[in-house]
C-alpha cells in the first residue's frame, strides 16, 4: 500500500510538472509573433503527424502579420512606448469638416489594415480615423505581446496623439483584444473619450485563455489557469488581473457593445458580464450570424446601422 502510494505522488507530481512545461510553452508562443523569415511556418495540409505533435505539445508558431496598405490617402505616424517600441499608425481624413476623430484598435494577431473596412464606415459617417499597430503586430517594434496588459499605454499614446491635435470629440474602437485594451486603458489612465465601442472583448485573460484552448478540442480547465500563469510569469506582470470585465465598471461614457452569437472563443456570459459593468448608458447588439470575426464584414448594413445610430445619439 505504501509502494502504491509513492507511486500515485510520484505520477501525479511527473505530470504536473509536464503540464507546466506544455503551457508554459503555449503561453509563449501565444504571446510571442515571429519577425517574417525568422521561422518557417507550414501549411496545415503539409505539416506531418510529428509537426502536428509539436504544435499539440509546444503551441504553434505565429508570424507577425504585414499590413495591406490603405487605398485612401493617410499620414503615417510614428508612436514611441516608455520602453522604447515604435508604433505605427495611419490618420486618415475624411472628405470635409470631420464631426470628430475614431482611435481604431486590432485583435490580437492582426494588424491595423485589418480594420480598414471598419475605417472606411466611420469616414462614411464623416469621422477621421486613426488606426494603430499595436507591439509585436504590422509594422509596430517588438515580438512580445501581453494580450492588452501592457498594450493599455499603446491606447494611451494614440488618445494624446489625437487629442493633442486638437480634437474634442474622441471615439475610441476596438475588436477582441483590442476592445479589452481600451478598458483597461480608461481604468488605468482615466482617458476621457465622448464614446466608446467595444467588439467582442473578453471578460478576462483566463477566460480568453479558456476560449483558445476549447477551440483545440481540450478542457479549459485547468490548462487555461496554467497558460494564464505563464502568460504572465514569462513577462513579468499578474495576467489573472486582467479583466475587462473589471475594468468596464469605471467606464462612464457612453458605450456600444457588440458581439457575434455564434463567437467560439468570447462566450455570452462574458459579453453579459461586461455589459452589466458598464457604468454608463450603453447598448449591447448582438450579430445572430457572425463569430469571432468582423462584425462590419459580416453583417455590414446592421453594423453601419447600429454604429451610426449611436454615434448620432
Amino acid at each position: 500500500m505504501k509502494k502504491f502510494f509513492k507511486f500515485i505522488v510520484r505520477t501525479i507530481l511527473v505530470l504536473f510538472v509536464l503540464i507546466n512545461i506544455i503551457t508554459a510553452f503555449h503561453a509563449y508562443k501565444f504571446t510571442h509573433f515571429y519577425d517574417a523569415g525568422e521561422t518557417v511556418i507550414k501549411k496545415v495540409e503539409d505539416k506531418t503527424g510529428w509537426d502536428k505533435t509539436k504544435d499539440a505539445l509546444f503551441g504553434i508558431d505565429a508570424i507577425k502579420q504585414q499590413n495591406i496598405e490603405a487605398d485612401s490617402a493617410f499620414e503615417k505616424i510614428v508612436l514611441k512606448t516608455k520602453d522604447g517600441i515604435q508604433l505605427q499608425g495611419w490618420y486618415i481624413k475624411t472628405g470635409g469638416i470631420a464631426k470628430g476623430t475614431v482611435v481604431m484598435f486590432h485583435g490580437h494577431g492582426s494588424k491595423k489594415s485589418s480594420v480598414l473596412h471598419e475605417s472606411a464606415g466611420f469616414r462614411n459617417f464623416g469621422y477621421n480615423t486613426f488606426l494603430l499597430d499595436f507591439r509585436a503586430h504590422g509594422n509596430s517594434g517588438g515580438n512580445t505581446c501581453t494580450i492588452g496588459y501592457n498594450e493599455s499605454e499603446e491606447v494611451k499614446l494614440a488618445y494624446d496623439f489625437i487629442k493633442n491635435k486638437g480634437e474634442k470629440n474622441i471615439v475610441l474602437w476596438g475588436i477582441s483584444m483590442g476592445a479589452a485594451t481600451i478598458t483597461k486603458a480608461m481604468n488605468d489612465y482615466s482617458l476621457e473619450p465622448s464614446k466608446i465601442i467595444l467588439e467582442m472583448p473578453f471578460a478576462s485573460i483566463l477566460q480568453a485563455a479558456s476560449g483558445r484552448i476549447k477551440m483545440m478540442g481540450l478542457p479549459g480547465q485547468p490548462l487555461a489557469s496554467f497558460i494564464t500563469f505563464w502568460g504572465g510569469a514569462e513577462h513579468g506582470f499578474w495576467a489573472f488581473n486582467m479583466k475587462p470585465a473589471e475594468f468596464a465598471k469605471k467606464i462612464t461614457v457612453p458605450a456600444l457593445l457588440q458581439w457575434g452569437k455564434n463567437d467560439p472563443r468570447v462566450q455570452q456570459e462574458e459579453t453579459t458580464a461586461v455589459y452589466e459593468s458598464l457604468a454608463g448608458k450603453k447598448q449591447l447588439v448582438v450579430y445572430e450570424t457572425a463569430g469571432h470575426e468582423s462584425l462590419c464584414d459580416k453583417e455590414h448594413d446592421k453594423w453601419m446601422a447600429s454604429v451610426g445610430n449611436f454615434l448620432n445619439q
